[in-house]
């Protein structure tokens, strides 16, 4: 009988291998659904994305699926110490409105903040 060594073994992915990603917690995808369809309602918006990467969550809102985002709603732990987590960002990636707090950087979207001009 020959005499195999012992093989070694190759660690097994698990939840704490591989690259961590951030997303929102249940109170804030629930509070982002709310304006959402609360937007969709006043005709505003059409379509929505969720993505969570290695440094940020985002919340994407379109006006057709088809299209460039109107607006993204990105939560980014690292800036939670300087200028805060949550950032509303518009149209070719200029920030709107951040914060520490999500509900104080979603009150860009409250009602009379838009208002026709002739």
């Amino acid at each position: 009988m020959a005499f195999d060594p012992p093989q070694q073994s190759t660690p097994r992915p698990g939840p704490s291998s591989g690259p961590t990603r951030v997303f929102f917690d249940r109170r804030e995808l629930n509070r982002l659904l709310n304006l959402y369809g609360r937007m969709v309602a006043a005709g505003e918006w059409r379509d929505y994305g969720i993505d969570g990467l290695s440094e940020a969550a985002v919340f994407s809102v379109f006006e057709r699926a088809s299209e460039a985002p109107l607006y993204r709603i990105e939560k980014r732990p690292a800036l939670a110490k300087r200028q805060g987590a949550w950032a509303v960002v518009g149209r070719g990636g200029l920030i709107l409105r951040r914060g520490h707090e999500l509900e104080q950087v979603l009150r860009f979207f409250d009602k009379g903040r838009f208002k026709v001009v002739d």
